[in-house]
């Protein structure tokens, strides 16, 4: 009997020793939804570069592309939701795509698990250098003077720039016809070549041509001007109030992922965006740093999930 309750008292032990071993004790992945070299990949592999050295375990970032960035997402959602499988990725697959998508394979509110906002960034609102319009209520004026007439591009149906340029036109009551083209670099080529009037882009995607003299800024298209060029009007103070657009990056795990390994992950993220490489990463591609707590984060999400929806459907656009 004594040496039973011996054995019993080694395996409990055993198990509880396994219960409290530290994260990580194993390499850890981070999907990213997209290809090598956007933003996305690239804020994952400084992240992943930082905490690989913090922890003393591989962190090995694996690009999974496609569908709108749910391939990638997915893969996250369906994994466990240990802190071992995490997914950097902007708002698209979190709360723009239940909206553009009649089925999807998961649901970002109930089978991933938050865990810190990583980073924004404000689009700007742009025009050919040969335009004539110096303005956001100048490209108003000029667009219901030409009803029909002007164009806008964006990177591909329902994208947050198509979104976008669909509400703007709902307020400020004009007619701009949409093109869409496959990515960011043939949208900015076309408006190089004045093929389309405006485009709402990254400042990072075109703050080169607008240096040279291609390109014009009119506004900055977030809610409030940018931290990085105060001295820019936003669209909304400009002859569309309301308007603001703009994308974000966070980290995410699948669902249930343990408070205490939540908060590890999450105050290494932090410390690891503070690093030289992440910021030279931010002035590089004009990121702003975000410092969001827990709580507000999950309220941010809510409610860009409702903006996504009411825009989507004001702007009549079908869920594919």
């Amino acid at each position: 009997m004594a040496r039973l309750f011996a054995g019993i008292l080694l395996v409990v032990g055993a198990g509880a020793a396994c219960a409290q071993t530290p994260y990580p004790n194993r390499g850890v992945r981070i999907v990213v939804p997209s290809p090598p070299g956007g933003v996305t990949d690239l804020l994952a592999r400084v992240v992943g570069q930082s905490l690989s050295q913090y922890w003393g375990q591989p962190v090995i970032v694996d690009n999974r592309p496609g569908a709108d960035e749910m391939i990638g997402a997915n893969a996250v959602a369906k994994a466990p939701g240990d802190g071992y499988t995490l997914l950097v990725t902007s708002n698209g697959s979190i709360t723009a795509a239940p909206h553009m998508h009649k089925e999807m394979q998961y649901d970002p509110r109930k089978d991933l698990t938050p865990v810190t906002m990583m980073a924004q960034i404000t689009p700007v609102m742009n025009v050919p250098a040969s335009s004539p319009v110096k303005s956001v209520r100048e490209l108003i004026a000029l667009a219901k003077a030409k009803p029909g007439e002007l164009n806008y591009g964006s990177f591909g149906n329902g994208t947050y720039v198509h979104v976008a340029m669909e509400d703007f036109k709902l307020r400020t009551g004009t007619q701009i016809t949409h093109i869409p083209y496959k990515g960011s670099t043939p949208a900015v080529t076309a408006l190089l070549q004045g093929e389309i009037a405006t485009l709402i882009v990254n400042m990072g995607n075109i703050r080169e041509h607008e240096r040279a003299g291609t390109v014009r800024i009119i506004a900055a298209a977030g809610p409030k001007r940018a931290k990085l060029w105060p001295d820019m009007p936003t669209v909304s103070e400009s002859g569309a109030p309301g308007f603001s657009t703009g994308t974000w990056w966070g980290l995410f795990s699948g669902a249930n992922l343990p408070g205490p390994v939540l908060e590890k992950i999450r105050a290494d993220v932090a410390r690891a965006l503070l690093e030289p490489e992440a910021r030279k990463l931010f002035e590089t591609v004009t990121l702003e740093s975000v410092d969001v707590a827990p709580a507000a984060f999950a309220q941010f999400l809510r409610d860009d999930f409702d903006k996504w929806g009411r825009e989507i459907k004001a702007a009549g656009i079908e869920p594919e």
